[in-house]
């Protein structure tokens, strides 16, 4: 049975910084499509970042280019997110996901995710 587990996050002034960890349990296959989400309060959730096993990123939210970074540990198998430069916009519930596909078929916020983390919460705010 795949778990992810995340850990991190919290409250941070704006222009602060937080990491997320989000790791995988019971399968430690390398072809999976790893993704960050989040949701604010009365917004739809949206794709923050797309990482594939290995390092290859698909995919930032323009609102997070040149702020956030993804990456992905193999040895560790676990996907962070380390998040810089923080706007009170980014507060959210910051969720990530993990979908097993071969590489050639993408790796974005609309691919079907089968496996979910518990959610974590970030708040900007001074």
């Amino acid at each position: 049975q795949v778990r992810l587990v995340q850990s991190g996050g919290g409250s941070v002034q704006p222009g602060g910084s937080l990491k997320l960890s989000c790791a995988m349990h019971g399968d430690d296959d390398n072809s999976y499509c790893w993704a960050w989400f989040r949701q604010a309060p009365g917004k739809e959730r949206e794709g923050v970042a797309n990482i594939y096993t290995g390092g290859t990123v698909s995919y930032y939210a323009d609102s997070v280019k040149g702020r956030f970074t993804v990456h992905q540990d193999l040895a560790q198998n676990t996907m962070s997110l380390q998040m810089n430069s923080l706007k009170p916009g980014d507060t959210a519930m910051y969720t990530c996901a993990a979908v097993r596909r071969r590489a050639w078929l993408g790796c974005t916020p609309e691919s079907d995710y089968d496996y979910w983390g518990q959610g974590t919460q970030v708040t900007v705010s001074s």
